[in-house]
């Protein structure tokens, strides 16, 4: 497995991987960069030419991750060429709105599954229901495969994201790479560090993603009374305050992040499903203990990659913990690398969500306020 990488901070300078660039043979390109970058359709064709052999995935973000720093408005092009493996791409756009669990299903159903080892997804991020997609990919996949992966930002807008599927970036795509052979070896973690505050309240009344009632008061109300004057910043000030939900039997335990409001309705959508019937949270957080979570994740990465042969970990953290670690945030990145040691390539982007198996049974989920490292490496 060889890589290399770069970053561009201007649109003139990525010309200059022509020069650059050593790794002609790669099978791999991952693209994360601000819109001006990733919908630049130049941009596109001059990494294209660079390595015509290569699935070139990417998206849009909240922040790109680059060795050990998190940047605004550049371009982190990794390019990696897997010596003993097979990768396969498959992507599918998302036609009707509110079909997420069929196009997650349809995806997984389209991977060849001999030999797999691994699937990484990467999601449209505002106009989908991150934990329909996700279960209708786990469906269509042996319960053997694991999948990490993420939703694609936009800053702190909560607008329009795009995909970039091996063609000019798109809004509304699914994009997955498949790993195949017994060479690759993928670790994985994703951990909070969030802390519950007051009391658990009963989701009264909700649908798949959109609240509406918690112990049968509009929950838009219950936002405003705890948030204050941070309410009129819905719901890029919702990201200080997810939920933490969790069924009446306590088998199923998550966090969810705040997507868009309704103040017709009294409403908030959230980026993953929030079943009626469930019990909710608050959550606010500590600085401290999200830095720990990162270490954390890469602490479970490395003991589950079962290899000391990782070269490439794939950084994908949500944006609400840029919002909240702000002037701290390289301190984030700098507790993944403590764990992996500097042979490491980092590379990564803030997302709007992420994908990968729990810490308790290892089942993937959709995860959000995580930060979810996929770890690769070849024996």
């Amino acid at each position: 497995m060889v890589t290399e990488q770069f970053v561009f901070h201007n649109l003139e300078e990525v010309e200059s991987i022509n020069e650059l660039s050593k790794v002609v043979k790669a099978n791999l390109i991952l693209m994360f960069g601000s819109k001006e970058f990733i919908c630049n359709k130049g941009i596109f064709n001059t990494i294209k030419n660079k390595y015509p052999y290569a699935h070139i995935i990417g998206c849009t973000t909240a922040g790109e991750i680059y060795k050990d720093q998190v940047n605004d408005d550049t371009l982190t092009v990794t390019a990696i060429h897997f010596e003993k493996s097979e990768i396969k791409f498959f992507c599918s756009e998302i036609e009707d709105i509110g079909k997420d669990y069929e196009k997650g299903l349809k995806i997984a159903q389209s991977i060849s599954i001999e030999n797999l080892a691994h699937v990484f997804l990467i999601t449209e991020g505002e106009n989908i229901n991150g934990s329909k997609i996700v279960e209708g990919v786990v469906k269509g996949l042996p319960k053997h495969v694991k999948i990490t992966g993420g939703l694609a930002g936009n800053g702190n807008t909560f607008k329009e994201t795009f995909v970039i599927a091996n063609d000019y970036a798109k809004q509304n795509q699914i994009v997955a790479v498949a790993f195949y052979g017994d060479k690759i070896r993928i670790g994985y973690g994703s951990v909070g560090g969030w802390d519950t505050f007051g009391i658990e309240r009963f989701v009264t009344k909700s649908k798949e993603n959109i609240v509406y009632e918690l112990d049968g008061h509009p929950i838009l109300d219950l936002y405003n009374d705890y948030l204050g004057e941070y309410a009129k910043d819905l719901p890029a000030s919702g990201l200080l305050f997810p939920l933490n939900v969790r069924s009446a039997d306590n088998v199923y335990n998550y966090v969810r992040a705040v997507a868009g409001v309704d103040k017709k309705n009294k409403s908030l959508r959230f980026f993953g499903e929030v079943p009626q019937g469930y019990y909710a949270r608050l959550m606010h957080a500590n600085s401290n203990n999200l830095i720990h979570g990162s270490m954390k994740a890469a602490e479970n990465s490395v003991k589950s990659i079962n290899s000391k042969n990782g070269k490439l970990a794939i950084l994908i953290s949500c944006v609400a913990r840029k919002v909240v670690l702000n002037q701290m945030i390289d301190e984030e990145i700098e507790s993944v690398r403590n764990i992996f040691g500097n042979d490491v390539i980092f590379t990564g982007f803030y997302s709007y969500g992420e994908i990968a198996p729990s810490s308790k049974d290892r089942i993937t989920e959709f995860h959000n306020q995580t930060m979810t490292i996929t770890l690769i490496g070849e024996d």
